[in-house]
């Protein structure tokens, strides 16, 4: 499921293309409005093998560097405040060409990291299924209370990210910032804006490179675009991540 709306160029065509006016071009938003652009990192070797990453340093592989410069260019002609990314190397890899568009230094934030997976962290979803599976039931009913032996619980994620994006928001009121992160860090906004349960389906995908859009308003937050990889769908290269290994539905990390 991908939500349309907000100010990006496209690379090559204008299908498929909706506007909300929400925004401007000159990076100011309607009114007191922030918007926070999430981008999730590239592909990395594990996200291809299905293996979990949480807050292991993975660096990004040869697909994920080209979505990663597909992305900066769809920052072209965007006035943004900032650009706020995850410490982990997956993450900064991502930033890096999207800062070079705007001219913008890159923020480092450890509050942006993925959820650490504990135990399971360097495990392929295959073999927690196999070796595990009690415990792989528990994580395919996003089980709120197991913290996988000294990792990080659904709420005590969430509360970390909803605390960091918020205070984010706060910090550049009126303005466009861009935050890479990672899939359990878009999860989280997504629950967020949405009012989804911590341990409900979510229905919309999470996908490497792809670009997100959330805004704070003097209502609360709102959606204005999800899972957005125009960008990688007209590549010319096997970038698209919605056909790749690594866009299965347990691909949070």
């Amino acid at each position: 499921m991908c939500l349309r709306g907000g100010v990006f160029p496209r690379l090559m065509t204008t299908k498929r293309m909706t506007t909300i006016p929400m925004t401007t071009m000159s990076g100011e938003s309607t009114g007191s409005t922030t918007e926070l652009i999430l981008v999730r990192h590239g592909e990395t070797a594990w996200n291809h093998e299905r293996r979990i990453q949480g807050q292991i340093d993975i660096p990004l592989s040869e697909v994920g560097q080209r979505q990663a410069e597909l992305a900066g260019r769809r920052f072209m002609g965007l006035a943004v405040a900032a650009v706020h990314t995850s410490d982990l190397l997956r993450a900064s890899q991502t930033a890096a060409p999207i800062a070079a568009v705007l001219g913008l230094p890159m923020v480092l934030d450890t509050d942006l990291r993925e959820r650490h997976y504990g135990t399971l962290q360097g495990l392929r979803y295959a073999d927690i299924a196999r070796d595990q599976p009690e415990r792989f039931a528990r994580m395919q009913a996003r089980d709120l209370t197991d913290d996988f032996e000294g990792g990080e619980s659904i709420p005590a994620f969430h509360s970390r990210v909803r605390a960091r994006l918020t205070a984010i928001a706060d910090a550049y009121p009126g303005k466009r910032v861009v935050v890479v992160a990672h899939g359990g860090v878009l999860d989280g906004a997504w629950r967020l804006v949405t009012g989804a349960a911590l341990d409900g389906v979510r229905d919309v995908g999470l996908f490497n490179a792809s670009l997100n859009t959330i805004a704070r308003t003097p209502a609360g937050w709102r959606l204005v675009r999800w899972g957005d990889v125009d960008h990688l769908s007209d590549s010319a290269d096997d970038l698209d991540p919605r056909g790749r290994p690594s866009s299965g539905a347990m691909r949070i990390a």
